[in-house]
């Protein structure tokens, strides 16, 4: 006898269409989706407070945590920088000393003595920023290695501020050995960063263009010009705290790049203002540090070499901008990851 043999039936093209569809929108569902339509959204359906210091109390707290723990960020201080000097190397001093005689040749007041080391001082401060004074000789893989170094600080960093928050003592070694293993996420998560600066790169092309094609000149052209800029800036100044935050959420290990940008898109809804001032004075802060650290700096080169031969051939400037600009990731590091441990924290 034949046994009768069931048949399962298969399935359509169009029903595993539309259970594959399901399956999406059931991951969708359980996140938090405002202003997605040209439905009105309400206040009170997306307004979020959160309980965080002030802008003074947060950077000044941020300082604390660092200066407490000293010699585990020192300690990660002095390997990065020497890592850099080593693989990467400094600005070459004959290239500062050309900055210098640029700033001398461009202005008679300097030599006639009308404005002192200071204001020089300052002038070569913002001319070593603005011109990447570190990265100008810069040539074949030194540039990725810096990109490397960096990714590096900024793992070994919110790996020490974990495990501080959570009541360890680690070590310098342990961040060193156990920290970089979301290296690729990190790095893809700054490509997607970099991707969210695009409207900005746009701005950037199109202001050098008008620039040189006198298309400003016209009054019209010049409000239509500002007006899409302004658009532009606003996109990315929407975009970027996502991919900063990201940063933070995708250190933690099994965090896929993705998984990170749908979590932190979710947590920071209603609170993206306050993110993007804390950022904003962040930036206002560090930059009066490099201010307060480095015209002096500056002032004493510019002095001594005056004064001592032997030290013309010394990079002092060169080094204490490496030793700026590895502290000022450490500090950016810490500074965004302990608003992002605050809003995680947060009871709403």
């Amino acid at each position: 006898m034949q046994k009768n043999k069931e048949k399962k039936p298969r399935k359509s093209m169009k029903g595993s269409f539309l259970a594959t569809r399901e399956k999406i929108w059931d991951k969708k569902r359980v996140r938090l989706k405002l202003h997605h339509s040209f439905h009105r959204s309400y206040r009170e359906d997306y307004s979020r407070g959160l309980k965080a210091p002030g802008l003074v109390a947060h950077a000044m707290s941020t300082f604390k945590i660092l200066f407490k723990n000293w010699k585990l960020f020192g300690g990660l201080l002095v390997i990065i920088v020497f890592m850099n000097c080593f693989c990467v190397g400094l600005m070459s001093e004959s290239t500062y000393t050309a900055i210098q005689e640029n700033i001398d040749d461009s202005s008679e007041l300097f030599n006639l003595g009308e404005v002192g080391r200071v204001a020089k001082s300052a002038l070569l401060l913002v001319n070593n920023i603005t011109t990447g004074g570190l990265t100008n000789d810069m040539k074949d893989i030194q540039p990725a290695l810096v990109f490397f170094f960096t990714a590096v600080t900024l793992l070994v960093t919110i790996y020490y501020l974990r495990h501080l928050m959570a009541g360890n003592h680690p070590r310098i070694r342990d961040g060193l050995y156990n920290a970089l293993a979301p290296l690729i996420s990190v790095m893809i998560t700054i490509g997607l960063l970099f991707v969210h600066l695009i409207p900005i790169f746009i701005f950037v092309i199109l202001y050098s263009t008008a620039v040189q094609t006198d298309f400003l000149s016209e009054p019209l052209y010049a409000f239509l010009f500002w007006l899409f800029s302004a658009l532009l800036i606003l996109l990315s100044a929407y975009l970027l705290p996502v991919s900063l935050l990201s940063l933070m959420a995708v250190t933690v290990p099994g965090i896929y790049p993705m998984q990170a940008m749908n979590a932190v898109t979710d947590l920071i809804q209603g609170r993206r203002t306050k993110f993007i001032i804390r950022m904003l004075f962040g930036i206002l802060f560090i930059g009066v540090i490099w201010v307060i650290v480095m015209m002096p700096v500056i002032w004493l080169d510019l002095v001594l070499k005056q004064n001592v031969e032997w030290l013309d051939g010394i990079p002092i400037v060169p080094f204490f901008f490496q030793l700026m600009t590895t502290f000022t990731v450490i500090y950016a590091s810490a500074y965004v990851y302990l608003f992002y441990r605050r809003m995680l924290d947060d009871p709403e």
